[in-house]
Parts: C-alpha cells; structure tokens; sequence
C-alpha cells in the first residue's frame, strides 16, 4: 500500500484514555498502546488514530490542549510517543494522532497572556476577546450557543467576553492572526519529524468564523452540528489553512495524510475539503447517520461517491466513534452490525474502525452519574448524559482487574458481563465479532480490489437488499425481516450470518451481508 496506501487504508481509532492502562493509575496511556500493537497487527489494520495525548488539564478529555509539543504525563512522554511509532512502523502500521486547530485550552500559555495582557493587546489578537452588548457590556456580543450546551461565551473580570464553541475550558483561536496559522505549521512539522504520518483534524470546519461574528438567530442542535449554514462553520476561509497545511504535509516523505473531521450540510461540500491541493480524507458522517435500512443506505453511498467524484478523492466509510452511539445500539443488534461491517469493508474507499467494535461492545447507557466526565453532562444542566457511554474502556480477558485494561479500577466502570466479550473470550471462535473482523480484513489484504476503485454497480434486487458488483466481487445486504432468495453470483467469500444455497440460488437470512467471488 506504498502507493496512496490512505485510498482504501483499513484505519483503527484509538481513544487513549480507553484503550490499555500501563500503570494501573485507571488511564490509558501510550505505553499501554504500545504493548496492545500486536492486536491491531493481527487485526490487519492499516493504521491507527490516536485520540490527543498532548499536555491537558483534561476538561474535554484531551482536547484542550496546554501544549501542542509535549505529552501530558498522565498518558506517558515524549520517548513513550517515539518508542510508539517506532513499534507501530516495524509492524507495518502508520500511525495517525489527532490535532485540535479550532480552540486550545484555557491554561495555554496564550490564553494565559491574553488574560493578563488585557483588551486591545496582540496577545488578545489570538484569540476572540470581545465587548460585549447592553448596560455595562453585560450581554455576550452575540447569540451563539456552544455545542456542549449554554452560552459560547465567557466574560473575565476586566469585562470583556471570549469565545468558546465549545466548553469555556476551550477558548477558540483567531486564525485571522498570521501569528496563529504560523503556529500551527510549526506544530505539524514538530509532529512529522517524530515520525506520524498525518493528522486527524479536530473541528476541521471550525476554524475560520464569518467577518463581524453575526448572529446565528435560532440556533438548535441540529445547526450546532455544523449540518446547516451557520457563522462559525464551514466557512470558505479554512480552504486557505488547509491549501498551507498541504504543502507541509507534502514535503516529507512517505506520503503523510490530512484527514478532516468536517460536519457540512451535503457530501458536495465535504469535498470541497478535498481538492488536489487540500486534505486527503474526511470523515463521511452522512453514511454515519444513515439508518438501517436498504434505500436509505443505498442513496447516500451513491450521494458519497458522487460527491468525491469530481476531486478523486476516496470515499471513507465510518459506523462509530468517540463521540456517537456505538452502532451495536443504534442499529439495535449485534446481527445488524455485523452486517453493516461486511458492506462498509466492501465499499470502495478507506474504512474507519472505532476501539471495540471489533469486539461487538454495545453503548452502555447506565453508567453512574457521579462517574459521568464528558463535560456535556455538566453543560446540559444534567440533561444529556453525554458521550461517555461510547468510551468505557474495552476489555482484553474474560476475568481479572478491569478485564485486561490495566491492574487499577478504570476511569468509567465495566459492565460485569463485558469478559464475555474480550478479546481473549472471542479468539479463536469461527463465530465471534472478532473473527469476522479479521477475516474480513484479511480478505481485503488477500483480494486489494475489495477496496479499489470508486464506483459500484448496482443489481436487481427486493425492496429490502442491497446487491452490488465491483472488481469481480458481489456484495448481497438484506436488511429485512425475512430471508431472502437471489441467484447465486459466485462463489460465497465471506458471511457475517449463515447463508444457504438451493440449486442455483442463495438464501440470505435477515439483517445479513454476503460477499461472493465470481469466477
């Protein structure tokens, strides 16, 4: 996969915090990532996502960076960092860690300065500082609601107001500053001498806000996910930013990657971020929210792919992440997401595979509210429970201290019951999650064709299945409440349930996805 190796890369996440804890402390770590590389190497992953680990006071779980160039010590140091790639290199695996352009902490040394240095000043400049409206400036300058919930501004004590689109924790930058943009440049390159080969861009859409800060009017969550025109994302501004990331990116060797985490209201405008002179990928959050059924699923794959078309970049197909519902829930079945893993690895294009979905972890959606961190549950006035139902750290062996995790209690407890599915339980059954995750990977190693090209081409098939040809491949979903028979069009590959066959037919079972070889 030297060459282009991220169009149709195979990438695994990791969210640090949940995936292995070294030093019994309940945290994961990097050492404890890389003591778990042999895993994903056996998965037969392309790559690996790592969630931030930089220098935080942890107010958003790490993205709130103090220090873009140094670790925080809760996760390890900048020798474990080295010690990590160097590992993940020698098994074949690139290594992916995550930035967070849009805001910094509010313990950063430049919102620090802003504070002292007072209105008016350069130091100010980085960031959003505002006067603020009314008797006294005691109004925010404008009506914009945090995506965690509340206000998206702040007021300090000499009276003015900054901005957070986020929690107040998170100040955002001012990337009208040329000092700020130069910042950042220096920070990939610190980034890309240690070795990584690319950057997963946090709020990828957020960074550049619309001239004068108008108001949004009625704002509601919807918008607030970036899934509407709104002032401060998906502005055209960012193109420029990302148009200078991409020289850097593309003067070192080995073919290092930008990938965007841009929620914009179509795929076309998802594209947008992927000209020839821009990022390589961005996350598809419109096949994310897709539902389980055959239309739906069959438009917006044929949405995504016509969107990347006219800028020939890949298509990237993702079912869960850090800040959503595991899709064992949302899909509301272990069968159905089987499923919907088989037909997202036979999409053409790079597949995204969140920590644990290999293992078929569900949400869970009792934890404790005294154990509850994400900082949504607090800014919700304790109304929205937040994502950490989706980041309970995952479980290596059936029994013992926190199932393998580490040799202290983790940071948000386990279901009792998790041993059952661990990744020492799963080994080794033909009928497990994890067996079909790594075959199916395997087969995509085996057969590169599986996940070439960009196009599919579409079979007759009941109002319920999707039926598909490409490189030489079928792929039958039936996403219906009852079997299904359909001619046979090869020789079965791969099933994430039983399949059956009469004369020249093939009988697929509900909630099933059948890959077939053709002679």
């Amino acid at each position: 996969m030297a060459q282009d190796w991220w169009r149709e890369a195979v990438i695994y996440q990791v969210y640090v915090r949940s995936f292995a804890d070294s030093n019994g402390d309940g945290v994961g770590d990097l050492p404890g990532i890389r003591s778990r590389l042999p895993h994903l190497a056996d998965l037969g992953v392309d790559a690996v996502w790592i969630t931030p680990f930089y220098a935080s006071p942890m107010a958003d779980g790490g993205y709130d960076v103090a220090d873009y160039r140094d670790v925080d010590p809760s996760f390890g140091t900048l020798d474990d960092a080295r010690a990590l790639i160097a590992d993940a290199h020698d098994l074949g695996i690139r290594v992916i860690v995550d930035l967070v352009p849009n805001h910094t902490s509010d313990r950063h040394e430049w919102f620090q300065e802003a504070l002292r240095a007072g209105p008016g000043s350069p130091e100010r400049a980085r960031y959003h500082f505002r006067d603020g409206l009314g008797e006294g400036g005691a109004t925010p300058p404008n009506d914009w609601e945090s995506v965690f919930g509340g206000p998206a501004w702040t007021r300090v004590p000499d009276g003015q107001w900054y901005l957070h689109l986020f929690a107040p924790e998170q100040p955002d930058l001012n990337w009208d500053q040329a000092e700020v943009r130069d910042e950042f440049l220096d920070v990939l390159r610190f980034w890309l001498d240690l070795g990584v080969d690319g950057f997963r861009i946090d709020v990828a859409h957020g960074m550049v806000k619309a001239d004068g800060l108008p108001d949004v009017g009625t704002p509601n969550h919807l918008t607030l996910l970036g899934t509407e025109a709104l002032p401060f994302f998906d502005q055209d501004g960012v193109h420029e930013i990302y148009r200078d990331w991409r020289k850097v990116l593309d003067s070192y060797p080995g073919q290092r990657i930008g990938v965007a985490e841009a929620w914009t209201p179509t795929p076309e405008r998802t594209a947008r971020y992927l000209r020839s002179d821009e990022l390589h990928q961005a996350f598809n959050f419109h096949y994310l929210t897709a539902d389980w059924a055959a239309a739906d699923l069959r438009e917006v794959i044929d949405d995504s792919l016509a969107a990347m078309a006219p800028v020939a970049a890949p298509t990237t197909w993702v079912l869960s992440n850090h800040d959503v519902r595991r899709h064992v829930t949302r899909y509301g079945s272990v069968a159905r997401a089987r499923a919907a893993a088989l037909l997202m690895l036979a999409l053409p294009g790079s597949a995204y595979v969140y920590q644990g979905e290999e293992l078929g972890l569900p949400e869970v959606p009792d934890l404790p509210e005294e154990v509850l961190q994400d900082p949504v549950w607090e800014r919700s006035g304790h109304t929205d429970r937040g994502r950490d139902g989706c980041r309970v750290p995952i479980p290596w062996t059936s029994d013992g201290p926190s199932l393998g995790f580490g040799d202290g209690d983790p940071w948000l407890p386990q279901p009792a019951d998790w041993g059952r599915l661990s990744v020492a339980a799963q080994t080794g059954d033909p009928n497990s999650v994890l067996e079909l995750y790594r075959s199916a990977l395997a087969a995509r190693r085996a057969h590169p064709d599986l996940g070439a090209g960009s196009e599919v081409e579409w079979l007759d098939a009941p109002a319920d299945v999707l039926s598909f040809r490409r490189n030489g491949f079928t792929c039958v979903v039936n996403t219906g409440a009852g079997t299904v028979r359909l001619p046979a069009d090869g020789e079965v590959l791969l099933s994430s349930a039983g399949v059956a066959t009469e004369g020249a037919d093939l009988l697929v079972p509900p909630d099933t996805t059948v890959w077939l070889t053709r002679p």
